[in-house]
């Protein structure tokens, strides 16, 4: 999720499944939501689906000349003081998983209570993003401080508006960014529009277009 100038076109990058190594706390979530959900238990729910490192392995194996194995890390970075949840996120080719070539910060917070929708989900731009590197691998006295992450929370990029699933459906949340997308000019876009589904089997899809 999020633009700028990543070294893979649209065209690889959209429509990505991510799969979670392990499957942690889906039952959890799934006996949360049977219960009365508050704004920031939404909030919490997908920040841990969110949360640790996924694979699109699956995806790339039956569709190789259109998809990559790539890996989505995303641990917890600090927290707002209006309780926002502040993720750090990062992309690699699975052979090379020191060398991303995306990063961002996820804000996760309910979404604003005029809003039909959840959860909001925004990516922002890191201000120095190569002191970021490998964050979620290193010892936790390794990283930037919480109080230096939210310094260098920098450009926003996009904000994806989730709602919790209608039951029957596969999916606990799902949402798209507003139908006019966000200003992006890389590789001669000049919007881009983002879609996130949260599954029940901790599985991640995420369709990115820019346009």
């Amino acid at each position: 999720m999020g633009t700028g100038s990543d070294s893979n076109g649209w065209n690889r990058a959209r429509g990505l499944v991510w799969k979670t190594v392990v499957l942690i706390g889906g039952a959890l979530v799934l006996k949360r939501l049977t219960k009365s959900t508050t704004r920031w238990d939404h909030a919490t729910i997908v920040s841990h689906s969110l949360t640790g490192e996924k694979f699109s392995r699956e995806q790339a194996s039956r569709d190789p000349d259109n998809y990559f194995n790539l890996r989505m890390l995303t641990c917890p970075a600090a927290e707002m003081v209006d309780g926002s949840r502040v993720l750090y996120f990062e992309q690699a080719f699975w052979r090379t998983p020191q060398k991303p070539f995306r990063q961002r910060f996820y804000m996760v917070k309910p979404c604003p209570k005029e809003l039909k929708c959840d959860v909001e989900l925004s990516s922002y731009a890191i201000r120095d993003a190569e002191e970021y590197k490998n964050f979620c691998d290193r010892p936790k006295d390794q990283r930037p401080l919480p109080e230096e992450v939210i310094g260098d929370i920098a450009e926003h990029l996009t904000t994806i508006y989730l709602k919790r699933c209608e039951r029957g459906k596969r999916c606990l949340y799902e949402g798209s960014t507003p139908p006019g997308g966000f200003p992006n000019s890389w590789n001669g876009a000049t919007y881009c529009t983002s879609e996130l589904a949260v599954l029940k089997n901790n599985e991640i899809t995420y369709l990115g277009q820019g346009l």
